[in-house]
């Protein structure tokens, strides 16, 4: 597609699209633990890092494939080896000051995954400066390489109280939402071509049913 026709403005309204759709709808999220190039000591000879130390965990909105377990017979019985794909926003990424690389890992679910590939997907219409996204390629860590505290949600057969996630909150464009700072940054709000929304960050949560018969709904004034 010709530049005259998809300029800065359109890309930044292609990306705010984007971002509305996973933060604002979807609400797929993952955890990230990317490893400390400064605090991580690396072997003066081998240029290895046996004991890695990682950042602090960074939860961002991603579009998850999940596949089904690939199950492989040894010497021991049987292994369940899981695989998925993260798709995460690049400008997302921009924003958050974050760079993620092989050897990363990444929980969803009740799982971490090591990045074995982050690659970016495509260029917005042509434009090489632009990039589309970032898909992550993660394989299911051992847990002699990587282990720390569960974050949810994680899955319904555990009694945990955040195993089942009741409550999602949008994120829109703003500073903060009932859970915090969200880092979200709509690049046409930034620069005054939109305004931000009046009703403010949306939330599913338990004060969308007047009658309890559900455990959450929608509730568009916080």
């Amino acid at each position: 597609m010709a530049r005259l026709f998809i300029t800065p403005r359109e890309i930044d309204f292609i990306n705010d699209i984007n971002k509305e759709l996973t933060k604002d709808v979807i609400g797929q999220t993952v955890v990230l633990y990317l490893i400390s190039e400064v605090k991580t000591k690396v072997h003066d000879v081998y240029k290895e890092s046996p004991n890695k130390i990682f950042e602090k965990p960074v939860r961002i909105s991603a579009l998850v494939e999940w596949e089904p377990q690939d199950i492989r017979t040894n010497e021991f019985g049987t292994e369940e080896y899981t695989s998925v794909t993260a798709l995460i926003q690049s400008r997302d990424l921009i924003d958050k000051e974050i760079q993620v690389s092989e050897g990363d890992f990444f929980s969803y679910g009740a799982q971490f995954f090591e990045v074995t590939a982050a690659r970016t997907t495509h260029n917005v219409y042509g434009q090489i400066e632009f990039s589309g996204g970032v898909q992550l390629i993660g394989k299911e860590a051992r847990r002699s390489n990587f282990i720390t505290k569960l974050r949810g949600p994680t899955d319904e057969k555990y009694s945990d109280k955040d195993a089942v996630q009741d409550k999602f909150y949008q994120q829109r464009g703003f500073d903060m939402n009932a859970e915090g700072p969200t880092g979200d940054v709509r690049d046409l709000q930034q620069r005054g071509v939109l305004d931000a929304p009046l009703t403010g960050p949306g939330e599913v949560s338990p004060l969308g049913t007047l009658t309890g018969s559900a455990n959450s709904s929608f509730y568009e004034d916080q």
